[in-house]
Parts: C-alpha cells; sequence; structure tokens
C-alpha cells in the first residue's frame, strides 16, 4: 500500500516497519512538507495516491467531511487514537499489525475515514 506519514507520526521505526511489511511510505521530509499545515498534508497524499496516517484525530476528520461534502476524493485517512490508554493505544508494531488486518478483510480505503485502534 502506498502511505505518506503526517508529521505527527513520522517517526523513522514506523516508516522502517511498514516498508519491511510492504508498503511504501513517504514521510514529510521525503517530500520537502515537514511543519506543514494538515491541509497540504491531505493534498499531497491525495494527489500522490497515498493514504495518510495521523494521529490527528479531529482536523482530519473535518478535512475527510469537506473533501467528501464537496463530492470530492482522498486517498483514505488512517487514524490513530492516542487517548494515554495502554490498553487501546497503538506502537509502531501494532499500527503494522492494525493495517494488515485492514487490509486482509478487503476494507475498501479510498475517500474513507478509518481509526485503525479498531483493527488491533
Amino acid at each position: 500500500m502506498n502511505l505518506y506519514l503526517d508529521d505527527d507520526f513520522a517517526s523513522p521505526l514506523l516508516a522502517q516497519l511498514l516498508r519491511t511489511a510492504g508498503h511504501d511510505v513517504q514521510l514529510p521530509t521525503d517530500v520537502g512538507l515537514s511543519g506543514d499545515d494538515d491541509p497540504v498534508h491531505l493534498r499531497y497524499a491525495g494527489k500522490n495516491g497515498r493514504a495518510i496516517i495521523t494521529g490527528n484525530h479531529d482536523d482530519y476528520k473535518q478535512l475527510h467531511s469537506l473533501v467528501i461534502d464537496l463530492r470530492g476524493h482522498h486517498s483514505g485517512v488512517l487514524v490513530v487514537r492516542k487517548d494515554n490508554d495502554p490498553t487501546r493505544d497503538l506502537k509502531a508494531a501494532g499500527i503494522v499489525r492494525a493495517l494488515r488486518n485492514l487490509l486482509a478483510a478487503n476494507v475498501p480505503i479510498a475517500d474513507q475515514f478509518i481509526v485503525l485502534n479498531h483493527w488491533r
């Protein structure tokens, strides 16, 4: 799967684990977008056919709704909830596992807002 990690999830460890699992991963630093606003990241990911992984639930929920309400498209928003609860929060390996489970279920990703925590 083609993925783009939002600034808040642009960890080298996560990127490496995702690549090892067979995914094509880009980080904001790879494309000169580090520190840019969320709409810039979502636009880049969408234009380049990459689902975005982010922890920024509220902002990306609004961006997703705006795009869909205006009959636009994106490549998928995959959210990792961070609730400071070790029984629910996902670390890098858990994100990779949740993504594997999601893909195994053949759930459509494009134009969807998906919380990866539900797929652990």
